[in-house]
């Protein structure tokens, strides 16, 4: 391939991953967060796509709201022993608030030989901020999420924090 054709590629890229959260300042503090070493999925292909949601939050951030369906996998507590029976070639949605822990397990199923992860673009985060549905852990719709921290609830522009 010749260098102007992979450099129009390179910036094409580059600048479609912006358009994947509604925030220019968040989509820019992802872009020193991340690594890109799981591929991303942006909320709108993620909630069209059939896959396996994995939660990588921890368990108090689980049980305030996740993604109906979502598997609780944790992140400080990660095991691969732990995970449900998953096919590795099965597509696989990690997230987390922002896709910071998400990223760091994902690494971790690929290194365990799964070919299909994806990283949740801008996390639950996002998900929440693009009118997306949460659920509480009796599995009903919530507007609730744990924004982690003060600082990092910075984020969520839309539902109502809890921490």
């Amino acid at each position: 391939m010749n260098k102007p054709i992979l450099l129009t590629l390179l910036i094409m890229s580059f600048f479609s991953s912006f358009s994947q959260v509604e925030s220019t300042a968040y989509n820019l503090m992802l872009k020193t967060l991340l690594n890109n070493s799981v591929t991303q999925i942006a909320v709108e292909k993620a909630s069209d796509t059939r896959g396996i949601f994995l939660d990588a939050r921890e368990r108090k951030e689980f049980e305030v709201s996740h993604i109906k369906e979502a598997i609780w996998v944790g992140f400080d507590d990660f095991e691969l022993a732990n995970l449900p029976s998953i096919k590795k070639d099965e597509p696989i949605i990690i997230y987390c608030s922002v896709g910071y822990r998400s990223e760091k397990i994902g690494e971790k199923l690929q290194k365990a030989g799964y070919t299909n992860v994806f990283n949740l673009y801008g996390g639950i985060f996002e998900w929440i901020n693009q009118n997306k549905q949460v659920v509480d852990n009796k599995n009903q719709p919530t507007k609730k999420i744990h924004a982690y921290s003060k600082t990092w609830g910075i984020w969520v522009s839309k539902g109502e924090k809890i921490y």
